[in-house]
């Protein structure tokens, strides 16, 4: 994407080669002016024996359609045109005449139903993630690179292990689907989803109840008995439907109280029944929104190794959502937290990994404002999902990606500079003049907040566990530096501060720093703890030492704020903040980008910032073909 400022230095991207990505290069060697802070560098799956023919029966009677026999199987001579030929009336000793065409005086006799076990054998044994091929999407058909992380894992499939929690959100998911997307619209009266290869109801309107024999039969339907169909109708819920019109896509049927619709995509069947009067074709509309894409997952909590790229069910945006077709994400240590499973996911947040993205608005949700419009380039904080294709955002939650800012920078910012930007002035309430000491200030809050400081016309003061890192805090504006591997940084602040020590202290460590947080805080100070990277254990007398400097604890979270905050949080960062990453303004606001990754090279990713080997954000980039 050529979107960003011509003379920005590259990000390191490691490819499909597997090369290791040339990171952190261009650090200065000496500290800047903390008033002339020069920017950040960006970085880098038999046949059932044939049923034998049943003599015709009165018309009056109900007609039934045989349960599905596999597509992959072939067809015995003739079969397809079962239902349609001559036969011989037994009363008459003629040959009766084929039916007309969509007439039920002449409808074809029904096959008995066999049990489901009896035509359809059961799944093959999942192959191991190793020996199954490239996933194939609805709409994807770029290869993939074969192996574990690229494995596509069809629900319903051994391969999918994460049991009912995933099934309810799969049902609740489906569930607002049918209500958003067809009972709303009032063209339709009870739908129901019919999952293919489960061979069975998935979600349905309340009281619409589609027996299992019904659901096989619309199934056989469409593989197998599609003409018999068209030429015969179908019965459906004790109920004769006759033949509209019917192809490999969809079947309208009507009866003289209203119609049927049956609609099929890859991996489900829409049925909705209408009445006289309503516009059922927005099924069609609705099973759009049925797709498939990638995303970051894991079965069992544990290390990177768990990690893989599987297909899950494309989210379609509720009351107030927008569905953002995502370019790029980036990696943030709640991720890893989560992995390892230390860190629940919020109630009513997608369990896939993710917590901010970048791309474009594909869909809007009903209710939205009319901010965005379809395509418009966007950044996003988010609760979860934003490692897979797509991604649904209350629209309060999206911010525009300033111009001249590539998807890649775009995706560093959400997470990292709104979670500075809350620290600092939601929480600290930080003053001009004021000294901040930042910990871990090479990291993606830590350069962010270094900025923000300087925005706010404050001191920032850094710690760090290189030399390096120290100098890629310097380069963005860090007053002073201390490596805590090899010194004592409360000592240092207090000689910098000539004894005052620091008003505001972000700590994302805990435990193990706290002595030293409470040497070099000031009188009057502010501790924001926003993460325990060193433990939640503290060993000594700390209330009282805090009490003597009349000290203030504060702690934050983000991720479990209600909506209200967040979007409070967005507009206020958007407004004071966001117009400052724009060329030509100054002070002139930056994400520092470390390294980019593929989707499939997730564990790598993840690797890297267990290590701490970062500087600046971890990025990951989307299949192009997405």
């Amino acid at each position: 994407m050529s979107r960003g400022p011509t003379g920005l230095s590259a990000p390191a991207v490691r490819g499909n080669d597997g090369a290791t990505p040339v990171r952190k290069a261009g650090l200065p060697r000496t500290l800047p002016s903390p008033e002339a802070a020069p920017l950040p560098q960006a970085r880098g799956e038999a046949r059932a024996a044939a049923e034998p023919r049943v003599p015709p029966v009165p018309t009056h009677r109900r007609a039934e359609v045989p349960s599905p026999v596999p597509a992959r199987l072939r067809e015995a001579p003739g079969e397809a045109e079962s239902g349609c030929e001559a036969r011989h009336n037994p009363a008459t000793g003629k040959m009766a005449a084929p039916p007309s065409p969509g007439t039920s005086g002449g409808l074809t006799p029904p096959l008995r139903v066999l049990p489901p076990e009896k035509i359809l054998p059961p799944p093959p044994p999942p192959a191991s993630r190793e020996e199954e091929g490239p996933s194939v999407g609805d709409s994807d058909p770029a290869p993939r690179r074969q192996g574990r992380h690229t494995t596509a894992v069809v629900p319903g499939s051994g391969g999918e292990r994460r049991g009912g929690a995933e099934n309810r959100r799969k049902m609740n998911q489906l569930q607002a689907l049918l209500n958003d997307s067809l009972i709303r619209t009032e063209h339709v009266e009870n739908a129901a989803i019919i999952n293919i290869k489960e061979r069975k109801v998935c979600a349905s309107t309340f009281g619409f109840n589609v027996p299992p024999e019904n659901a096989l039969n619309l199934i056989y339907a469409f593989y197998k008995n599609l003409l018999q169909v068209r030429r015969g109708g179908l019965c459906f819920k004790e109920k004769y439907y006759k033949c509209v019109r019917a192809d490999e896509h969809s079947i309208y049927l009507q009866n003289p109280d209203g119609g049927l619709i049956v609609v099929k995509t890859k991996t489900f069947i829409l049925v909705a029944t209408y009445r006289v009067g309503m516009y059922p074709s927005v099924c069609v509309e609705a099973v759009e929104k049925l797709g498939k894409m990638l995303a970051v997952y894991f079965d069992c909590p544990g290390g990177p190794e768990n990690l893989y790229v599987k297909e899950v069910m494309k989210p379609h945006p509720g009351e107030g959502e927008v569905l953002v077709k995502v370019s790029a994400s980036a990696l943030n240590r709640a991720d890893l937290l989560q992995r390892r499973g230390k860190y629940p996911v919020p109630k009513g947040a997608s369990d896939i990994l993710g917590l901010e993205a970048a791309g474009s608005v594909a869909g809007l949700g009903p209710g939205c404002k009319g901010r965005w419009k379809i395509g418009d380039a966007v950044m996003a904080l988010l609760s979860g999902g934003g490692q897979a294709e797509y991604v649904t955002v209350p629209e309060g939650y999206l911010m525009p990606i300033p111009n001249g800012m590539t998807f890649i920078q775009a995706a560093a910012i959400p997470e990292a500079w709104l979670t500075a930007f809350q620290l600092l002035h939601f929480i600290g309430k930080i003053q001009k003049g004021e000294r901040v000491l930042i910990h871990a200030g090479a990291s993606g809050v830590g350069i962010a907040a270094i900025q923000l400081v300087r925005l706010a016309r404050a001191i920032p003061i850094v710690t760090a566990g290189t030399q390096e890192k120290l100098k890629a805090t310097a380069n963005a504006g860090a007053a002073a530096g201390f490596n805590y591997k090899n010194e004592d940084f409360s000592e240092k602040v207090l000689e910098l501060t000539q004894g005052a020590g620091v008003d505001i202290i972000l700590d994302c460590v805990g435990g193990s720093y706290w002595e030293k947080n409470l040497k070099c805080l000031s009188t009057d100070g502010r501790w924001i703890v926003y993460g325990l990277l060193g433990g939640g254990e503290v060993h000594g007398d700390l209330l009282a030492r805090l009490l003597s400097k009349r000290g203030s604890i504060y702690t934050s979270l983000l991720r479990s704020r209600d909506k209200e905050y967040k979007e409070r949080l967005v507009k206020a960062f958007t407004e004071d903040a966001l117009p400052y990453f724009s060329g030509g303004t100054s002070p002139h606001l930056q994400p520092l980008v470390d390294s980019v990754y593929p989707l499939h090279e997730i564990a790598e990713a993840h690797r890297i910032m267990e290590e701490n080997k970062n500087i600046g954000k971890i990025v990951i980039k989307m299949p192009a073909s997405s």
